[in-house]
């Protein structure tokens, strides 16, 4: 069977206009085009679309998704293996959300007393999900998924008591880096300080002693490199991304 672009439209929920951008930047051709130059879909397009609307729903941008599919080695259940799996883990998050929202109301009403610790456990695991959505593809492949999933069990286990050290770690942090840009010496006193609180709030994250100088620095050389951690530390003050960089390093020879 085949499909006209409104009628996989239509069967998608995909809108036609898309489905035209997709096939543009040749992320899903037709199958061929008509002598009228209609486009027509059929079961194998179908089916790539499905593919590409799961890697979607997981975050993966569009270009992503299209080296995906291109791999000589793309095995088709192997994708969906791993997307039931994703969609699992989301299921659970989600459900504990949900759960920590309905006994957020009742204890809000006063029909239920609520723990700390139950009050936390949604949001350790909205900052696992968000790392993972947002980096994950890109430390997995850096540091190895072995390194990700002890990094984000250390993250599931932390005390209410280390989530909030962190937190307030974060904002000293990055005040003394703002401070320390517009100084404009990496080796300075302040700009060292720095360092040691920035390795500080690192071994909140990384397994017990995977710290390493070489690592630290390594680190700092993604953010140079990678434009959505570098906006995040040019936010704090121009050029600090560079500027945390150059101080790392002569932190690590010290």
């Amino acid at each position: 069977m085949e499909y006209s672009i409104n009628k996989l439209a239509k069967l998608s929920g995909v809108s036609s206009r898309t489905l035209r951008y997709y096939d543009e930047i040749g992320l899903l051709k037709p199958l061929r085009v008509s002598a009228t130059k209609y486009r027509l879909y059929g079961q194998k397009e179908v089916d790539k679309l499905q593919q590409i609307l799961f890697y979607k729903e997981l975050g993966v941008e569009l270009l992503g998704i299209k080296k995906l599919l291109e791999e000589k080695e793309f095995n088709v259940a192997g994708a969906l293996k791993k997307h039931l799996s994703s969609l699992e883990e989301k299921k659970k998050q989600i459900e504990i959300l949900i759960k920590n929202v309905n006994k957020t109301i009742l204890s809000v009403e006063g029909d239920l007393e609520m723990s700390n610790k139950e009050k936390f456990e949604g949001f350790k695991k909205t900052m696992i999900e968000n790392n993972e959505k947002q980096y994950g593809e890109e430390i997995r492949k850096k540091y190895g998924d072995k390194a990700v999933n002890a990094s984000n069990k250390k993250i599931g286990d932390m005390t209410e008591e280390q989530y909030s050290r962190i937190e307030k770690l974060e904002i000293e942090l990055n005040a003394k880096l703002k401070e320390a840009t517009t100084i404009g010496d990496p080796g300075s006193a302040i700009a060292q300080e720095v360092c040691e609180l920035h390795k500080q709030w690192l071994t909140f994250y990384w397994p017990k002693g995977t710290y390493t100088n070489e690592a630290h620095c390594s680190i700092a050389q993604m953010y140079c490199d990678d434009e959505r951690f570098k906006a995040y530390y040019e936010n704090i003050a121009p050029n600090s991304t560079e500027f945390l960089k150059n101080a790392i390093n002569i932190y690590c020879k010290k």
